[in-house]
């Protein structure tokens, strides 16, 4: 189903889910080995990831963006693996932040490259807004957290960096697994609280098949903000736009604010409006998908916008994605798209 917006088509899926938002992977590739998402056992020295000629080019990328957009997109956060690792990025972000109708440009990082110049860089190519995912402030958790040593010190200065640069809100990604860093839940809130950075405490999920995901192994919201409201009193906050993946808290005494991510405990299926674009041109309607439709061959293949543009509805159109909303301990047997491929 679709309806037509001031220079735009609002497209629906077969759940009557809108098309709101691009998550767009632009590499494989990650210099972290994170358990949850890159395991080193899974992703070590002789993984074949994608050559160069096989991923999508800035041109591809930004004409995909360009005709979602047209079909209803409004945000785009770029991803990766680790997107700062592509070496075009300036170009891509001021490409794609330059398209009419995108009101929303955020990038997702490990925060290993994003130096104080380089976050200038991005504010200044259009880029609104950055994510930097910490897992621990304890050096020994956080160096196991992130699988090669990378020092926690370094990440803190990228979100340093990512302030100074205007790139606000700065949101800081927290995955909470149980036995590694759920200790780590009240000094992370604790560190940034007053700072105007939002922590968002991640529910352990079972993304893709190789990070060894168990149901045991979930620290639900509601023991995390149990732990943090314990100590600072939260209430909850309405969701600035619809289908946002995080549910709001604030502190009551005024010192910032908190989100969780919940799918685990609480699916939030019903309200997901976010399509995947992978690295080498395929898309995913949901995280935890087992199949893509292969988007590049028809790039590629000197098709028309009118071509690609109608491809794209029918991907979203035919969509009925509510994986979390099944999810038990036996789904995790299924087959699913790693999550280095389609980001978070």
């Amino acid at each position: 189903m679709t309806e037509t917006r001031e220079g735009q088509q609002k497209l629906f899926d077969a759940l009557s889910r809108p098309l709101r938002d691009l998550r767009m992977s632009l590499t494989d590739r990650c210099n972290f080995r994170c358990p949850y998402c890159m395991p080193i056992d899974e992703f070590g020295p002789h993984h074949a990831f994608l050559r160069r000629d096989e991923l999508l080019t800035t041109q591809e990328l930004v004409r995909t963006a360009r005709l979602l957009v047209e079909l209803g997109v409004e945000k785009i956060r770029l991803t990766g693996g680790e997107p700062l690792l592509r070496s075009e990025i300036i170009d891509i972000v001021g490409a794609l932040a330059s398209l009419d109708g995108v009101q929303d440009m955020a990038l997702t990082t490990n925060g290993s490259l994003l130096t104080k110049a380089r976050a200038q860089a991005l504010a200044d190519a259009g880029l609104q807004r950055v994510t930097v995912s910490l897992d621990a402030l304890s050096s020994h958790i956080a160096t196991r957290m992130n699988g090669v040593g990378f020092p926690v010190d370094r990440v803190l200065r990228a979100v340093d960096a990512a302030l100074a640069a205007g790139l606000s809100p700065v949101k800081v990604n927290v995955v909470v697994r149980r036995g590694w860093n759920e200790e780590e839940i009240l000094p992370i809130a604790e560190r940034f609280r007053g700072t105007g950075v939002i922590v968002r405490f991640i529910e352990y999920m079972d993304v893709g098949t190789s990070n060894g995901w168990r149901l045991e192994d979930v620290v639900p919201a509601a023991e995390i903000l149990r732990k943090i409201g314990e100590v600072h009193p939260l209430e909850p906050v309405p969701p600035r736009v619809p289908g946002e993946v995080a549910t709001r808290y604030r502190y009551l005494d005024g010192m910032g604010e908190i989100g969780v991510i919940h799918s685990v405990s609480h699916p939030f299926c019903g309200g997901c409006n976010r399509l995947r674009l992978t690295a080498d041109g395929e898309l995913y309607t949901c995280l935890f998908a087992t199949n893509g439709k292969p988007l590049k061959p028809l790039l590629r293949s000197g098709a028309s916008d009118e071509e690609v543009r109608a491809f794209l509805a029918q991907v979203w159109h035919h969509r009925r994605d509510a994986y979390s909303a099944v999810r038990t301990r036996e789904t995790k047997r299924i087959g699913k798209v790693e999550m280095s491929r389609v980001g978070g």
